[in-house]
């Protein structure tokens, strides 16, 4: 039906700009964003914290019992057992070790239901990696965001100088690309571009031309329903 909430699924790498996308367009449409990054960050934080060996699945998998993450509606910062740790996972420390955590089978199933059960009435953006191939393989709209590498690295970047720290480009540039390969080569929900997601390269946009392009697809997509 045409008023029918939606469910967008954004999937794409590192540092590519999906998750500013998504936020911008799910405030635009009046919906709720789920950083399903954010989660695993929160998950890679929560093993960090308790010297988990990721190697160990029986001591994963004890860590994974004591972990609730939620999201705090009034600026969508993540809680980690009601703990704010926005800031601390966004650094460097914990970037070198989240695509390692989320290859574990153990921690991708958790994660994909509660990211179901959170985005299960519609009204809701998702972005990740497997958003569209495997959390909401049925999403109405998918779509896939890129950008060359040299400019989600300066993103990055700036990304991390602008919260204070103090971070050499060749770390960053090494980082990115080491996630890139572990995502998409991982053997549990590798990152990949859906058959029916819609590709929109973000290497030149700014970002009210990124979030009207998504705003005309889900204009087009009720326009035709």
């Amino acid at each position: 039906m045409f008023n029918k909430p939606l469910t967008i699924a954004i999937d794409g790498y590192s540092a590519c700009g999906k998750s500013t996308l998504a936020r911008a367009l799910a405030k635009r449409l009046g919906y709720s964003y789920i950083d399903t990054g954010a989660m695993y960050r929160a998950v890679t934080l929560h093993l960090q914290r308790q010297n988990v060996d990721l190697d160990d699945e029986g001591a994963v998998a004890g860590a994974m019992q004591s972990l609730r993450i939620t999201f705090r509606p009034s600026d969508n910062h993540v809680l980690l057992n009601g703990e704010d740790v926005e800031s601390e996972i966004r650094g460097l420390a914990v970037s070198k070790l989240v695509s390692p955590v989320a290859a574990l089978s153990i921690v991708r199933r958790a994660m994909v239901e509660q990211q179901r059960q959170m985005g299960k009435d519609g009204g809701v953006i998702l972005d990740g990696r497997d958003i569209g191939t495997v959390v909401f393989p049925d999403a109405d709209l998918k779509l896939f965001v890129t950008a060359d590498l040299d400019t989600r690295v300066d993103r990055r970047l700036r990304e991390l100088r602008g919260a204070g720290r103090e971070v050499q480009r060749v770390d960053v540039a090494a980082n990115l690309e080491e996630r890139d390969y572990i995502d998409s080569h991982r053997d549990d929900s590798p990152l990949r571009q859906a058959d029916d997601a819609i590709l929109l390269d973000n290497t030149d946009l700014g970002l009210d031309e990124l979030v009207d392009r998504g705003a005309a697809l889900v204009a087009d997509l009720r326009a035709d329903r």
